[in-house]
Order: structure tokens, then sequence, then C-alpha cells
């Protein structure tokens, strides 16, 4: 999958593709699964990703770390 390298402290690149958020850390690549493309892009609009990441994805969707 593609990503965009995105401005942030914690984030490096985020990736969207067919319901899968794939999103690089600074610490390793989650994918998160079942993520409408309004989050994706409500993500990609925020000003804070990591903050937005927090708050309205990583508790609300399945992932696992690749």
């Amino acid at each position: 999958m593609e990503r965009i390298a995105v401005d942030s402290s914690n984030v490096v690149s985020v990736g969207y593709e067919g319901g899968t958020l794939e999103v690089e850390f600074n610490s390793g690549i989650y994918c998160y699964y079942d993520v409408p493309e309004y989050i994706f892009e409500e993500l990609m609009a925020s000003d804070s990703k990591g903050s937005y990441l927090h708050q309205n994805i990583k508790k609300s969707y399945n992932y696992e770390k690749i």
C-alpha cells in the first residue's frame, strides 16, 4: 500500500485502501481494519495526526502490527 508522508512527531506516513488504514509510527507499522473512508479523510485533515489516531481510531478498530 502506498503511504503519504505526514507532518507529525509520532506518525511518519499514512495509507488507505479498501477499508484498511496503514499507519507508520516511529515504532513500527500498524494496519487498522474496516475503517470508513471518512475517518481516513478526517485523519488527514486533522492538525494533530497522533491525537486523532488516539481518540478516534486506536480504540475503535481491530489492528495488527506488521
